[in-house]
């Protein structure tokens, strides 16, 4: 026994030191030689690995219709000891995006659809309410694009473990609830839009999505391990350790199964203007559109620019012109597929584990920088961090304007400045801003509450506070991409209806997937705030703030994803029960 932990010790050991630093770059770099970056990539790939505890990984690289690498790193089946390999079948979760919107591209281009018409012409069964008088209608294209208005999703069932293929139930949940925004106001990435534009695909086709996608995506571009499946059959991991996959209700925001091999032939199809061999699959026109930016004019789109199903943000390349790309994120596993248009260069990065978020997009902004080098003969341009201005103390105005509560990113945020400088409690941790001579600010870990200690990740963010429209919004900068990460809340009249609505609440409905035990409702200086805690995250503590708009009802507070949405209030007997995107919660007395 104590030979072979030695053996295994040293072994771990050199795999460490191998993975400490990088390979060296070749002295001179021939234009289509892809070998460094395979080397590079092997090494990357292998630190990822071994630092997020992650257990299968396949990638592959594409040049317009050639695929210079595809591998796989780790396992597929750990307990079988099944190596991945680029053949391996994953949940490529929301790279189903794409599919599905070009499937709606193709019934356009055949006069089915109008994608610029209310989407109620094409799906008359499809309703929402609204609050906007006067807003634009939900069409096809505002939904592919995310600013349609529509909730987030229709939580009720979204993740269940017992599958079914039905998610024109969405349609139904829908008619009871209200728009979050104004159509094309702002970015609200939604899984229930994807789910209606995959039941307009049904009902205008005439075949079940699943079938449909088979038939015109899937067998054309001789994709033959690709699926929509209402149950996940890849195996997915924790810690190494395999755990059950929950189905995703929401098949065409999120069901996609796949591996490198056929996702590179979907990227070719892209770089040829929409053919896979004789076959049209999309137009060129199409595939034009569909990588076009939908919102350069939306009020708080800033860089985060988004096409048709594509996303034009979140990965930079430099010198490599737009990046479109999409992920897929589910609980237990990640993947990234994303190119490079005007060099038609692409990769995609499947993994079965769920601690893998950040490793796939790092892999693939590193993919195609060093793929743009080697295709060029170019030394690869490595992205620089911003420079930062001298630290100076916030001014009185800067004071007034930080004060108070803040939606952002990872929920409710209460800014403090009593103390003279810019305090942040937000998702149960604590932070600083600093402010800079140049008028930016950048963040800080108050370790314990107390010490401010530096984070690298925090490194490359530049934060100001700006008015648009009339709200106090948080824009921030990270590289050469500045996006919105919050709004400044108005403190409201707290009325007096709602202080019966108080406490704790708890679920009445089994939810699979990850929920909390229990919410809080309280008030805090005007905002009605809900808190709770996920037992998958323990250290995190979800706050959220709530803005009331009847007197039985209020919307979770902010701009953007899973805001908007509404909660109502209601009584079954002396019970007080809540409501939420087709969950009931009772009152714990």
């Amino acid at each position: 026994m104590y030979p072979r932990l030695a053996v295994l010790f040293v072994s771990s050991l050199l795999f460490l030191a191998s993975c400490a630093t990088p390979p060296p770059v070749a002295e001179h770099l021939e234009r289509g030689d892809y070998r460094f970056a395979q080397r590079y990539l092997t090494w990357l790939i292998e630190k990822e690995m071994s630092k997020n505890d992650i257990t299968g990984l396949s990638i592959a690289l594409v040049d317009d219709q050639r695929v210079v690498w595809q591998a796989g790193f780790g396992y597929a089946e750990l307990e079988k000891g099944v190596p991945a390999a680029p053949e391996t079948v994953y949940r490529a979760g929301s790279i189903a995006k794409l599919f599905t919107a070009s499937a709606i591209m193709q019934l356009a281009e055949q006069g089915r659809i109008d994608i610029d018409k209310p989407l109620n012409d094409a799906l008359p069964e499809f309703s929402i309410k609204s609050r906007f008088v006067h807003a634009d209608p939900v069409t096809p294209r505002n939904v592919m694009s995310h600013h349609s208005g529509l909730p987030s999703n229709y939580l009720l069932d979204l993740y269940v473990r017992d599958p079914s293929p039905h998610f024109e139930v969405v349609l139904d949940g829908l008619r009871d609830e209200y728009l979050a925004f104004p159509p094309n106001k702002v970015f609200s990435y939604s899984n229930a839009g994807m789910a209606v534009l995959g039941t307009a695909v049904q009902r205008l086709s005439g075949e079940p999505f699943a079938d449909y996608m088979t038939r015109h995506f899937f067998e054309p571009l001789r994709m033959t391990h690709s699926s929509f499946a209402a149950r996940p059959v890849a195996r997915t991991y924790e810690k190494n350790r395999e755990v059950e996959p929950y189905s995703l209700r929401d098949m065409p925001a999120a069901g996609l199964l796949s591996n490198v091999v056929d996702l590179s032939q979907f990227i070719k199809m892209q770089f040829a203007e929409g053919k896979s061999g004789e076959r049209q699959i999309l137009s060129a026109a199409s595939v034009d559109e569909m990588l076009r930016a939908q919102n350069s004019r939306a009020p708080f789109a800033f860089d985060s620019l988004v096409g048709l199903g594509w996303m034009l943000h979140g990965i930079q390349v430099p010198g490599g012109g737009p990046v479109a790309s999409h992920g897929g994120s589910l609980p237990d596993s990640h993947s990234m597929l994303a190119i490079l248009p005007e060099h038609k260069l692409g990769v995609v990065v499947l993994t079965n584990s769920g601690s893998s978020h950040t490793t796939v997009s790092k892999i693939a902004g590193e993919a195609l920088r060093l793929m743009l080098a080697a295709q060029t003969g170019m030394p690869a341009v490595e992205p620089s961090l911003a420079a930062v201005s001298p630290e100076r103390a916030p001014t009185a105005e800067e004071l007034r304007q930080f004060s108070g509560y803040f939606d952002t990113m990872v929920g409710l945020a209460k800014l403090s400045t009593e103390s003279g400088n810019i305090d942040v409690d937000a998702a149960g941790h604590h932070f600083r801003l600093v402010a800079h001579e140049d008028g930016l600010f950048t963040l800080e870990y108050k370790l314990f509450g107390l010490l401010a200690v530096r984070v690298h990740e925090f490194d490359d963010i530049r934060m100001s506070l700006v008015g648009i429209d009339g709200q106090q919004v948080i824009a921030g900068r990270i590289g050469g991409e500045t996006m919105l990460f919050g709004e400044k809340l108005k403190p409201t009249h707290f009325p007096e209806r709602f202080r019966r609505y108080l406490g704790a609440y708890e679920m009445i409905d089994h939810i699979d997937g990850p929920s909390p035990e229990s919410v809080v409702l309280k008030e805090g200086d005007g905002i009605l705030i809900g808190e709770a805690r996920f037992s998958e995250v323990p250290d995190i503590l979800l706050r959220i703030g709530f803005m009331p708009v009847s007197d039985t009802e209020v919307v979770t507070a902010g701009l953007g994803t899973s805001r908007g949405d509404t909660v109502r209030f209601f009584s079954v007997g002396d019970e007080l029960r809540l409501t939420y995107s087709g969950i009931r919660m009772r009152k714990i007395n």
